[in-house]
């Protein structure tokens, strides 16, 4: 029987400019949609698993298109709820070579910005489900937003849900009052599996490590160390995932990620990407793939690398959506890395 994820956040409409253009190179943009929950979601149903979305939405037209737009990926949206107020948007300016990308929000006064607690069922949400998913981003919205958040992994922790967290941090959202770790910390009590980079643990929730070693060994001391306070901090943690990027320019990186359990640390294989299509969901393409990994593989070293190969392939596809499938991620993990045509 397939287990049921999901997941609570905004999905925002996208506009991109044309390819590498600048904000108004051209008087157009690319409208899709996305926002980091919704990106999980799509990808989890894509992987052939029963996901589902949950969000405030606008009753107009465009809030139909995009729960439409969601529905041809498989996600189950009948769970998503309208409300007063608008659809967030962000702009994004895709950047290369040394020149980074942009993101330009507009999200103020959206439908779940002006959510209050008590405006989701979450009993009935959970009904049926095995695992739920939030991000950091969702409590960065509004007061409201946050109190949504913070009932939402009671709720799941009281029903028995696992419930992961991926702890973006954004740092143009924390605006409303209370900053990152004042409501982070005491979200991060019910959660069962944390994903983050670096960044994320020292922003968001106040963590930081520092670690002397000879160079080349660096790296991996660091995020031993660093996953080890993370769930020394946090003893509710049973997995700590930490992704390791090496941004070299917008256009090459190098990808990795470690995770930690009760078991020991492990460390993946490491990718390096080059002529980055769209690197914007590259992080919510590694956490759905932690999620697949850890529900359908019974190796924890096997689900990380499912989870890094995924995002991998993500940086070659534009929009904020991963659309590959699982047989796609297995030939990557497989060694297969060639790009050759297939015919």
């Amino acid at each position: 029987m397939s287990k049921r994820i999901v997941t609570f956040g905004e999905i925002m409409l996208r506009l991109k400019t044309p390819g590498f253009e600048r904000f108004f190179q051209s008087p157009s943009f690319e409208a899709t949609f996305g926002g980091g929950e919704a990106n999980v979601a799509v990808s989890l149903a894509n992987y052939g698993l029963d996901a589902a979305f949950v969000t405030l939405l606008p009753d107009n037209d465009i809030g139909d298109a995009c729960i439409g737009e969601l529905r041809r990926f498989g996600v189950d949206t009948s769970l998503i709820q309208h409300g007063p107020g608008r659809m967030g948007i962000y702009y994004l300016e895709t950047g290369a070579n040394q020149r980074p990308s942009k993101v330009v929000y507009d999200r103020a006064n959206s439908a779940i910005a002006e959510g209050q607690p008590g405006a989701i069922d979450w009993k009935a949400v959970f009904d049926g489900a095995d695992w739920f998913h939030i991000s950091g981003i969702t409590p960065a919205i509004s007061e409201g937003a946050a109190a949504l958040s913070l009932e939402s992994v009671k709720a799941a922790r009281d029903l028995g849900v696992t419930v992961s967290c991926d702890f973006n941090f954004r740092g143009k959202l924390w605006k409303w009052g209370k900053t990152a770790p004042e409501v982070m910390t005491e979200l991060v009590k019910f959660v069962d599996v944390g994903i983050a980079n670096e960044e994320d643990c020292q922003k968001s929730l106040g963590v930081h490590v520092d670690v002397a070693v000879e160079s080349g060994e660096l790296d991996t001391a660091k995020y031993e160390a660093l996953t080890a306070k993370m769930m020394e901090t946090f003893p509710n943690l049973t997995d700590m995932a930490i992704t390791l990027r090496e941004s070299r320019s917008a256009d090459t990186n190098g990808w990795s990620a470690c995770l930690r359990d009760a078991d020991g640390f492990r460390l993946s294989r490491k990718y390096e990407i080059t002529d980055i299509v769209d690197r914007v969901g590259g992080g919510d393409a590694f956490a759905s793939g932690l999620i697949c990994g850890l529900l359908t593989r019974s190796d924890k070293q096997e689900a990380l690398e499912f989870a890094v190969a995924a995002s991998c392939l993500k940086h070659s596809i534009g929009g904020d959506f991963n659309r590959v499938s699982v047989p796609e991620v297995e030939k990557l993990m497989g060694g297969d890395a060639s790009g050759r045509v297939q015919r």
